[in-house]
């Protein structure tokens, strides 16, 4: 969208992860603001004319624009974005980036070293919506385990099986949300 720039391109101004988003780090798409590649978009056009940042900046957070956001998912999980928001309104900008950069590193980490090829967005999805410590432990604990000889590919699904596992235990589905096709 034409003259909609903004400063943080890691989290989205509707409370998306950009950071840790498949089309981010592929290089399809700058983030939320970031020049070339943004479509037009009903809530960046209403941040644009009320000078905000985030929309949980507005006095009328959440508005009818962010209902029914978080049914269904684009490239990135639109799971927590209210939730998300919230948390980085209560904790500040600069702490929800940390954590943000947090799980931009453990995303990298596990694409560095566990993605066969097929994983990437399945790890986005794990790092979006579980908890950074939990998927630390089973980091720590797969990293532990006898896994010597072992291929990439193996390694992979051993390591998706543990987070889907965990996941499972949540209630959480490591799956994007898609809405169905009229028919």
């Amino acid at each position: 969208m034409k003259n909609f720039v903004r400063k943080n391109l890691k989290f989205s101004l509707c409370g998306l992860n950009c950071a840790i988003c498949v089309m981010h780090i592929g290089g399809y798409c700058p983030g939320c603001g970031g020049g070339e590649g943004n479509q037009s978009c009903k809530i960046a056009r209403c941040g644009m004319e009320k000078g905000l940042e985030y929309c949980f900046m507005c006095n009328i957070f959440p508005c009818d624009k962010l209902s029914d956001m978080e049914k269904y998912d684009s490239f990135i999980t639109h799971r927590n974005q209210i939730k998300d928001m919230e948390k980085a309104r209560i904790s500040g900008m600069d702490n929800y980036v940390s954590m943000l950069e947090l799980k931009e590193r453990m995303l990298a980490y596990l694409l560095d070293n566990y993605d066969d090829g097929r994983k990437k967005s399945f790890y986005c999805m794990a790092v979006n919506l579980l908890d950074i410590k939990e998927i630390q432990k089973i980091i720590y604990d797969f990293e532990s385990g006898n896994n010597v000889g072992m291929s990439i590919k193996q390694k992979a699904d051993m390591l998706k099986d543990m987070l889907m596992h965990l996941a499972d235990s949540m209630d959480i589905k490591l799956k994007l949300n898609k809405k169905e096709e009229d028919k």
